[in-house]
């Protein structure tokens, strides 16, 4: 494999709409958190947060975005990270994440947020690793009120 993370630029926007419904295939009608998202969506959320995308070689494999809370300074939040079914077993989300930590990092965020789906408990080990912890307090505002609350993680950054 030839992975690179790279920084999606407004121009990628339809690629990573396209890159979205095809890690999500499944999911049906387009819900609040975005999986049927338009490329006009996706152009929002990179010019209000960012995003990065995984490519093996030229080949775009993954996705992920981020946006800042409004309601609290200083936290973004991680949203739509996805990895190509073909793709999956190889833990490449990782890289992925590890670069929106470095971002944010870089840009003095205070803390990380991600909404863990209720129905894949198992994620909750992965984003661990990664220093993010359950803080069952905290809402997803995009959650879908007709699927089962999704659990909040964060990783603060400063303390």
């Amino acid at each position: 494999m030839d992975l690179l993370v790279r920084e999606a630029a407004a121009d990628d926007a339809h690629l990573i709409a396209g890159l979205t419904r095809a890690c999500w295939p499944s999911q049906g009608a387009p819900g609040p958190d975005g999986q049927d998202d338009p490329a006009a969506v996706v152009t929002q959320h990179l010019q209000q947060g960012g995003g990065f995308i995984l490519q093996d070689g030229q080949q775009a494999i993954g996705s992920v975005r981020w946006l800042p809370l409004e309601a609290e300074e200083g936290v973004w939040e991680i949203r739509l990270m996805g990895v190509l079914p073909q793709w999956r077993g190889n833990h490449l989300s990782q890289h992925l994440l590890e670069a929106v930590i470095h971002h944010a990092h870089a840009s003095n965020v205070d803390e990380l947020r991600l909404a863990v789906p209720a129905d894949q408990p198992r994620l909750v080990d992965l984003y661990a690793a990664q220093g993010f912890e359950l803080a069952m307090e905290l809402d997803v505002e995009h959650a879908d009120p007709l699927e089962p609350a999704p659990n909040v993680m964060r990783r603060m950054l400063r303390r």
